[in-house]
């Protein structure tokens, strides 16, 4: 591990001056690098086997090193995730953290020394100076829970393009705005009653306060899409509803944004969750859906289901679209994202049906009969073809096996659960 002290700029304005007060006092999230020894925290964007598969289509090679920017590492979950994965995988190259924050480094390097892991680097800078303190070219670049906190996110996000290596790609976490409904309202309050020029303490103690009487019609409360204000201690509180600058994007102008930039999104975590059709059954209704335009269908998704509090993407340059293995060829070889499949085939019902959460959102997804037996065997070594001679021992003809195959593999890639290993 190696630490870049560089020279922060000023604030942009009293907001930005307002966001380095509270990363410094409150670094976000709040971790303790003890607690390494016992848990990784796993999520999306950035986790190795998304990367693999999402940015890369399974085809960049596993021994070609992977260099790696995580712009705005907070406190490090993202970068403390891919870094391990890494470590543990042999997989050769390096994960640089980039915060503005020197509460925040120090935290996430305690947690990487915690783990021994000697494939991270900390650089103190700026995102909007990121071309001075961190060239790059980098193949993945995390930009996680930021750029809805800059003052011009078109910049930040056109500065982090311009140090993207050609054929390399970003995982990307903006708000959005109607699962944080009752947020924007608390925000809205609490900025009148402790503005956003005061010091982080007197806004914080004005905060819980307002919590310990908030009226049981406060729409904050009926909201369930996230705990940070109870569970995420002062840190949490803070970045949740006093935060100086919090912006959120609808999935239509999460795509003008990314447009702008001359990106397109390869996947939206999880693809299923933007499919109206799978909230919607009527047959009706559905034809109608198919009708529609994908971005249109995407943002019928979001409006329908009303609890999207975050939108995740793994994005890639428009004039380098993602071209991806193919899942039914004999010699790809699936692999389970995170759930081994023997728990996955456990936790489907009677019906064939998986029961699946969107956040607050429970579905059932429908898969075939046969899922059952085919997601144990799926080891990340098995290729397709070994799988079909295995099923075609038990009854399945190669062709059925083919029909089953198609069906299972499209239906659990759009929930991130079967992805393909990229080649040695």
């Amino acid at each position: 591990m190696t630490r870049d002290e560089s020279a922060i700029p000023a604030p942009h304005d009293g907001r930005d001056a307002g966001l380095v007060a509270q990363y410094e006092q409150y670094p976000y999230p709040a971790r303790d690098p003890r607690e390494e020894k016992s848990r990784l925290l796993i999520g999306s964007p950035s986790h190795l086997r998304e990367i693999d598969y999402w940015v890369f289509g399974a085809t960049r090679p596993r021994s070609q090193p992977l260099r790696v920017l995580v712009a705005g590492c907070g406190t490090g979950d993202g970068a403390i995730m891919l870094a391990t994965h890494m470590a543990r995988a042999g997989r050769p190259g390096e994960v640089l953290c980039l915060d503005r924050s020197p509460a925040a480094l120090d935290i996430v390097s305690q947690r990487a020394a915690a783990r021994g892991l000697e494939n991270m680097r900390f650089v103190r800078g700026d995102l909007t100076d990121i071309a001075q303190v961190a060239p790059g070219p980098f193949d993945y670049i995390d930009c996680c829970g930021v750029l809805h906190h800059l003052p011009d996110p078109d910049a930040g996000l056109a500065a982090l393009e311009r140090v993207l290596a050609p054929g390399g790609g970003m995982g990307l976490m903006v708000y959005a705005p109607y699962g944080r409904t009752g947020v924007y309202m608390l925000q809205d309050a609490l900025e009148r009653l402790a503005p956003v020029d005061e010091a982080p303490k007197g806004r914080l103690d004005v905060a819980r306060r307002v919590m310990r009487h908030l009226p049981a019609t406060a729409w904050l409360r009926q909201n369930t899409n996230f705990g940070d204000h109870l569970t995420g201690g002062d840190a949490g509180l803070y970045d949740l509803l006093l935060n100086p600058r919090d912006r959120a994007y609808d999935i239509t102008a999460f795509h003008a944004l990314l447009d702008r930039a001359g990106l397109a999104a390869s996947c939206l975590m999880e693809p299923a969750r933007y499919d109206p059709a799978l909230l919607l059954p009527d047959p009706r209704l559905r034809e109608r859906i198919a009708a529609l335009p994908e971005r249109a269908r995407q943002a019928v998704a979001e409006d329908v289901a009303g609890n999207m509090a975050t939108h995740v993407a793994y994005v890639r340059r428009v004039s380098e679209p993602v071209t991806r293995a193919d899942p039914f060829a004999p010699g790809a070889v699936p692999v389970m994202r995170e759930i081994p499949g023997l728990e996955l085939a456990r936790m489907m019902g009677g019906d064939d049906r998986l029961p699946f959460a969107f956040g607050t959102l429970q579905v059932a997804v429908a898969l075939p009969p046969q899922a059952r037996g085919i997601l144990p065997l799926i080891d990340g070594e098995r290729t397709v073809a070994d799988l079909a001679a295995i099923m075609e021992t038990r009854g399945v003809s190669a062709s059925r096996f083919a029909k089953i195959w198609a069906q299972m593999f499209t239906t659990l890639e759009s929930l991130n659960r079967v992805l393909l290993r990229a080649p040695a």
